[in-house]
């Protein structure tokens, strides 16, 4: 169930960054952003990298 959350979480973050235009919003989702990818375990990581 936490990685369902953690993969939407990621998904609905992505999706607000892309029509946000307004920079303190933005400021505050690549904060979310970071937060929930550095909850990524090391292999999900370096698949999505490569």
């Amino acid at each position: 169930m936490q990685s369902f959350i953690h993969r939407k979480n990621l998904e609905n973050y992505r999706k607000q960054l892309a029509i946000t235009q307004d920079e303190a919003t933005r400021a505050q989702l690549e904060v979310l952003l970071a937060e929930e990818e550095a909850k990524e375990p090391a292999a999900s990581r370096r698949r999505d990298e490569e």
